[in-house]
């Protein structure tokens, strides 16, 4: 039977309502999260575009979260931030739930989005702080296994659910994703992370990180990744009921199907990859995502009997990328940024997932809107950009910081 070594897991003992708490959240998250844009459309009556527009709107106003994050987070702790965004966004679930006034959608908007950024400014911190030595790329690994795991239950969820009619499958899917927030946070009230306070100096402005050209561009790269990671979960809901001649319930299986490989391939990436340099893998990624948005765009012009079977083909890419870097690119910040301050670079480095998730909405929503088959090509020639620049990069990086090992 394979040891946890050579799976690529880190010692897990006394941390099991970490991981647990992962995947309950994201089990939520999987239900609710490729549903919200249709809710906006379908229960809310919102237009589209508009329904695009106002996610994108309330995504913009909590761009400030990381940057705050990285000013307080090393005073109080990864694990109180992380807990606190669980019972906001559960609240704002809630709301989505009770509520049908745009105003009062846009405010629970704004606090999940805003939730979401200091959850993800602050986990990776929380996981770095209970991994130990020697660890922390597995624990990023294994922490990725656990959130792809339940969101690819909830998916599944999400995808049973649209098989019915009404109102009901997207008040089910807020309620749900509401209480596993809440679940969420009372599990990691259980975990008691040791967090290396830094000094009044190191917690204030980030002088360093604002002079690391090359982080701050690598950033800017991760951006278009996290774009490409996202653009599946909002844009393929919207592309298969609207667009495409297969069932609906296709949906929720191949978001699960994506992860099912995220739930079970992140430490083996991990391990297999130990000898390669981690700015190569994330190269790898962007070029199969191009090819994947080709793919997705050709699904408009193939036959019938062909779509179903070139939209499997095109998630099993969409989904090498995807696992090649998740299990890389949060090892890769962490590996770059200085000890003193790392709190402070891994929470920027969340910038790059808050700018993809402001664009998102909009960015699909209104090519959408244009032509079905543009946002899928924007982000095949976006992705190559991607990876021009980190193989531009990979030069100047040093090379102690892109080799795991």
């Amino acid at each position: 039977m394979p040891s946890a070594a050579t799976l690529g897991l880190p010692n897990v003992r006394g941390r099991i309502p970490l991981l647990a708490g992962l995947a309950i959240d994201s089990f939520g998250g999987g239900c609710a999260g490729p549903l919200l844009l249709l809710f906006f459309v379908r229960v809310a009556d919102i237009p589209l575009g508009t329904a695009g527009l106002l996610l994108t709107v309330a995504t913009l106003f909590s761009i400030a979260a990381p940057a705050v994050v990285g000013q307080v987070i090393d005073r109080v702790g990864p694990r109180n931030l992380v807990i606190g965004a669980q019972f906001a966004q559960g609240l704002a679930f809630a709301g989505f739930f009770f509520g049908r006034s745009t105003w009062l959608l846009f405010l629970c908007a704004l606090v999940t989005t805003t939730g979401q950024r200091v959850f993800w400014s602050s986990v990776f911190s929380l996981l770095s702080d209970v991994s130990d030595a020697g660890d922390r790329d597995r624990w990023f690994g294994l922490g990725g296994m656990m959130q792809a795991g339940g969101f690819g239950l909830g998916a599944l969820a999400a995808g049973a659910l649209l098989t019915f009619d009404g109102d009901r499958p997207f008040l089910i899917a807020m309620a749900l994703n509401a209480a596993t927030f809440f679940v969420a946070g009372l599990l990691l009230l259980r975990i008691h992370a040791g967090h290396a306070a830094r000094s009044a100096e190191d917690s204030g402005p980030a002088p360093l990180l604002r002079k690391d050209r090359p982080f701050l561009v690598l950033i800017g790269a991760n951006t278009i990744l996290a774009l490409c990671t996202m653009l599946m979960g909002i844009g393929l809901p919207v592309y298969v009921s609207e667009a495409l001649p297969a069932p609906k319930w296709l949906v929720g299986v191949l978001l699960a199907a994506v992860s099912v490989v995220l739930a079970t391939g992140q430490t083996l990436v991990v391990r297999h990859t130990e000898k390669r340099r981690r700015t190569n893998v994330m190269i790898v990624a962007g070029l199969l995502w191009a090819v994947w948005g080709v793919m997705m765009a050709g699904l408009l012009h193939l036959p019938a009997g062909l779509v179903v079977p070139v939209l499997l083909l095109g998630t099993a890419v969409f989904a090498a990328a995807d696992v090649l870097h998740a299990a890389t690119s949060n090892a890769l910040a962490a590996a770059i940024a200085p000890e003193r301050g790392r709190g402070k670079y891994l929470s920027y480095w969340q910038y790059s997932f808050t700018f993809a998730s402001v664009l998102v909405p909009a960015f699909f929503a209104q090519l959408f809107e244009v032509r079905r088959e543009f946002p899928w090509l924007a982000i095949s020639l976006l992705a190559l950009v991607a990876a021009g620049t980190i193989l531009v990069l990979d030069r100047v990086l040093p090379q102690a910081t892109t080799r795991r090992s």
